[in-house]
């Protein structure tokens, strides 16, 4: 696995092992991350004791030949499964990161995956956002379309994404997640990053008085909020992994019944006690000025990339994870079936930020 500690591989790794008797877990981390990652690996084994002694850190580099590991020549031979998670998230990011990590990173995964004589699959986990500035609904199958990008995040994510399904064409074994926009377990709330949505409460929070002036940079009944919980996300690649249906197959995990912008501004700033009032602003000037006046980004808890997202023509198809999660009991919770919990989870750690692992 690659992306341990990060904010999914942290929660995935107990669900795999539970499913996957016998198997061990070897997770390649960066140095610089590695005393992070062994405080996770003790926690996980005091929350969940048939993890104990079945996760092993190795020191790595996603970016180098056999992604930087000592002794990966000996571990080649016991490799039947490899998870790629590892990415930069963030919409920010500078375009030199983003594609080194990224794509350069992929690149170096799928090296080492031509190369295992025993490889069963590589689950990679690439994001509903290969989509760019996609006008309409894009569905599954769906990657080169001619879209824009709205950031380096996005088009670096779809440049991976290409060379997956190339090597996937071309005889690596693999299965494709799309998650959405991901935010806090829809049970308890915990995340362990507050970015997207959790931004826009900041936001509206940082507003005095009983009103909320939000900027109505376009429908607000007609653009969706492609949220959706991180159990539901981890539960659907569990279940989905082992199945032999799965192979070769790309699913979009995010909520297939996605809440509009509206929708989403008004539960969140309904948890806040405050009243919406929608003030009608142009777009791109908008978006100018928010990321050329000094401080301002600071002082609104809002990035400029953030806005693109309220902007957005596109829709998910969730076809593919749909039919074939039937029967296994996972399904994706309604947005405000879990937004109390997301909310009241971020109001009591204002000790977790936004920032992204690099």
């Amino acid at each position: 696995m690659t992306g341990f500690p990060g904010f999914l591989g942290s929660a995935l790794l107990p669900r795999l092992l539970a499913r996957r008797v016998g198997a061990d877990a070897v997770c390649v981390v960066q140095r610089h991350h590695l005393p992070t990652a062994v405080a996770r690996v003790a926690t996980l084994e005091a929350r969940h004791p048939h993890v104990r002694g079945r996760i092993r850190l190795v020191e790595g580099d996603i970016t180098v030949a056999d992604l930087g590991v000592e002794g990966m020549h000996e571990l080649r031979e016991d490799i039947v499964e490899v998870w790629h998670l590892a990415a930069v998230y963030d919409l920010a990011v500078d375009e030199q990161i983003a594609r080194h990590v990224n794509v350069g990173g992929t690149e170096r995964v799928l090296d080492l995956c031509r190369d295992l004589p025993r490889l069963q699959r590589l689950q990679y986990v690439s994001t509903c956002y290969v989509s760019g500035r996609y006008d309409g609904t894009f569905r599954e199958d769906d990657l080169e379309q001619g879209q824009e990008f709205l950031n380096h995040y996005e088009s670096t994510k779809y440049d991976a994404e290409v060379l997956v399904r190339a090597a996937r064409d071309a005889g690596v074994p693999t299965t494709i997640y799309r998650p959405g926009i991901v935010v806090g377990d829809s049970q308890t709330g915990e995340t362990q990053k507050f970015d997207g949505p959790y931004m826009y409460a900041t936001f509206l929070r940082r507003q005095p008085g009983p009103f909320a002036f939000v900027p109505r940079l376009a429908d607000p009944d007609a653009v969706v909020a492609s949220l959706v919980p991180r159990d539901y996300v981890l539960d659907a690649m569990d279940a989905l992994s082992v199945l032999d249906r799965s192979l070769g197959r790309t699913y979009a995990l995010t909520d297939p019944h996605p809440p509009t912008i509206r929708t989403a501004v008004d539960v969140i700033a309904g948890r806040l006690g405050k009243k919406v009032v929608w003030v009608r602003l142009p777009a791109s000037p908008t978006r100018a000025l928010l990321s050329s006046v000094p401080g301002l980004e600071r002082l609104l808890a809002v990035p400029a990339e953030a806005l693109d997202y309220l902007v957005s023509p596109t829709h998910y198809d969730t076809t593919n994870a749909l039919a074939d999660l039937e029967g296994t009991g996972v399904s994706c919770p309604g947005f405000t079936s879990y937004a109390d919990r997301m909310l009241d989870f971020w109001a009591a750690h204002p000790e977790i930020g936004s920032a992204a692992m690099v």
